[in-house]
């Protein structure tokens, strides 16, 4: 009955939450008069609102979901997500925050083309302000849509539509100035949502250590994985991916056409297979087909792993898979490698220390390389309260990544189960939003009301987030591409009018490029629109900042040169994992080194284009013929009168000086 499926008391928390962000939208939208309004909130908004709302925009899918489930995917290596994501301010507050401000201009863009007086600069640099800011509205969607699945049971793509939907009106509505409220508020709506279950599950369980204490890092029990606490049916919509560690009895109870991996004699049958020819990913390839019904076992030779991908049957629209009370969960990583440093994440492809330095350099440099991050501190009055601000975002995020950790740890004692689907919607990636309903078996309706601060806590993470990344997308469409190119003559109206229209376009592309990342890990993709962040506009930005020899081609071949390398880099990688290039694919298991270097780029790519800046700008020679006031605007104290906003007529017409 669907009355059982529906998570009502969730159900009713989203709802509760989407009503109060959509009320504060219309009530915002009165107050909206300028186009500096719906670009930087007219430069008026105070430290303590400025620096919730940063935080909430900030605090993404990936932080509320994807931390927990990587860390209980992963273990260890995962923990340098969260501590990056909070020390990349540091950056921020030290080098960039306050010189940005004094600068005066509404977009990355905007200073481009300020700072080196190159209108082409400024095409350049809105290209990856569309790039940075469309893969990061990936794993916001991905989050919207496993949040519904577990909440409605829907079809995966009603979440990221909906989400998609109410986000686009929000910032339709009141652009910059609309969503600064809705973001301050809806922090500490997920600093609630995160905590406040830890609190009772670590009640109940008994205390973190006492969790922690039941993975084993040492001896005959160091190989341990997680068991079946109860029989349990998976659904693996598609092709599902298998992976078995030791011997493993379960049921095809809809039937399954399988292709086996690294042992022929690894999988028996009490049914005969019959072998068929499908054509997977553009390839023809062999499988077996096993009627509905069929029980078989798992037989890992010589401690290889068994892979097995399944796909339904003709007819069937997924594959359901009965594993037994007891049994051990396919795809967990064992006790030892998963709490350990350099487990199944930094050494999937054998070069662990080189991955994790590169996944630093990434979350590091790619923090102060974010366009919907920095133009928020276009948002504040002057530089002093700019640089105030980014301490206490730091303050902030620190308190709300204390709790993912956490929650990570626990969903691996206790709901063993999201292991056996690998990517998808009720992954790893679901652990915040399954694990407290566990409580409903010592309080009732306890867990449920839980599950629903959890799930408005995920659901405040998509939209804050995803408000930032269209109000970025949109100023960008609207000031950069119609407002200085297509049309400079627009007026105040005119450019409010463009930021809606802008609004609505990049927010259905996000809508459908959503659609198409059910199968990637939230936490990757916000890796790698880092990485292309850390390797575009956080070179051009710090050299620019701090250096009065860089010139316009040197910043700007080496932003480009920078970020383009990154995002071929990781859309290679991308190709690859889902066959649409087999030769590539086949081409990375060769050479894991390669695969490394491609998938974590910013190692190479950050000082390649620091590098590219500092030849070409040595070479060129030209700097702006106004250097030494553009680096008076830039550091000099704003009570020395040396700061300019860079974008005037806007600015005036909003009454701000």
């Amino acid at each position: 009955m669907l009355i059982l499926t529906i998570a009502w008391i969730p159900l009713l928390f989203v709802t509760a939450l989407t009503a109060v962000t959509v009320i504060l939208g219309v009530y915002v939208q009165k107050s909206v008069k300028s186009a500096s309004d719906v670009y930087v909130a007219s430069r008026s908004v105070n430290v303590p609102l400025n620096s919730a709302a940063i935080s909430g925009e900030y605090l993404s899918a990936a932080s509320f979901m994807g931390i927990a489930g990587m860390v209980m995917k992963y273990g260890y290596d995962v923990l340098w997500y969260p501590v990056l994501y909070a020390t990349g301010y540091l950056f921020l507050l030290f080098f960039i925050a306050s010189p940005l401000r004094r600068f005066g201009a509404y977009t990355i863009p905007d200073f481009a083309e300020g700072r080196f007086n190159s209108p082409l600069f400024r095409k350049i640099a809105v290209l990856f302000v569309l790039a940075i800011g469309f893969f990061y509205t990936m794993p916001q969607m991905k989050g919207a849509g496993v949040a519904l699945v577990n909440i409605l049971h829907t079809p995966y793509w009603v979440g990221v539509v909906l989400v998609g939907a109410v986000v686009t009106l929000n910032v339709f509505m009141g652009g910059m100035k609309g969503i600064t409220f809705v973001q301050a508020f809806q922090y500490w709506v997920k600093l609630v949502a995160i905590s406040l279950p830890v609190v009772f599950l670590l009640y109940f369980v008994g205390g973190y250590g006492s969790a922690m204490s039941q993975f084993h890092s040492e001896g005959e029990n160091s190989q341990q994985r997680p068991r079946f606490q109860q029989d349990q049916m998976i659904t693996y919509n598609g092709a599902g991916e298998i992976k078995f560690f030791q011997k493993t009895t379960a049921t095809f109870t809809n039937g399954a056409a399988v292709i086996v991996e690294h042992a022929a004699k690894s999988l028996k049958t009490d049914r005969p297979g019959k072998m068929i020819i499908r054509e997977v990913a553009g390839k023809e390839v062999q499988m077996l087909q096993f009627p509905a019904g069929t029980k078989f076992t798992v037989m890992p030779v010589q401690k290889l792993p068994v892979k097995l991908t399944v796909y339904p049957l003709r007819g069937s629209e997924n594959v359901t898979v009965l594993y037994s009370k007891g049994q051990v969960v396919p795809n967990a990583p064992a006790d030892e490698s998963w709490i350990k440093p350099f487990g199944p994440f930094t050494a999937k492809y054998g070069y662990p220390l080189l991955y994790t330095y590169s996944l630093i350099i990434a979350i590091l440099c790619g923090t102060a390389g974010l366009p919907h991050v920095l133009v928020r501190f276009y948002t504040n009055p002057d530089g002093k309260s700019a640089k105030k601000t980014a301490f206490w975002v730091i303050v902030l995020l620190g308190a709300f990544y204390f709790f993912p950790p956490i929650f990570g740890a626990l969903g691996r004692l206790l709901s063993p189960q999201l292991y056996a689907v690998a990517n998808g919607s009720y992954s790893t990636d679901s652990v915040v939003l399954v694990l407290p309903n566990l409580l409903n078996d010592m309080v009732p309706y306890l867990g449920s009301v839980l599950a629903g601060f959890t799930a408005a806590g995920a659901f405040a993470g998509f939209m804050t987030t995803f408000s930032g990344l269209l109000v970025s997308l949109s100023g960008a469409l609207a000031h950069d591409v119609y407002g200085k190119m297509i049309n400079p003559r627009a007026n105040s109206s005119q450019k409010v009018k463009s930021f809606r229209y802008a609004a609505i376009g990049a927010g259905g592309t996000a809508v459908l490029l959503g659609t198409m990342v059910e199968s990637f890990d939230i936490n990757m993709m916000v890796g790698w629109a880092f990485a292309i962040a850390a390797a575009s506009y956080f070179p051009m930005l710090i050299v620019s900042v701090w250096w009065r020899r860089t010139t316009a081609l040197g910043a700007g071949m080496g932003m480009f040169l920078g970020g383009s390398v990154a995002l071929l880099a990781i859309v290679s990688t991308m190709l690859a994992d889902r066959k649409v290039l087999p030769f590539l694919a086949e081409w990375y298991a060769l050479h894991p080194v390669a695969r490394t270097l491609a998938e974590q780029p910013a190692i190479w790519a950050v000082p390649f284009a620091l590098a590219v800046i500092v030849v070409v700008s040595l070479i060129d020679n030209k700097v702006p013929f106004n250097i030494n006031d553009k680096m008076l605007a830039l550091h000099a104290p704003e009570e020395l009168g040396f700061t300019d906003d860079y974008i005037k007529e806007d600015v005036r017409a909003a009454g701000v000086h």
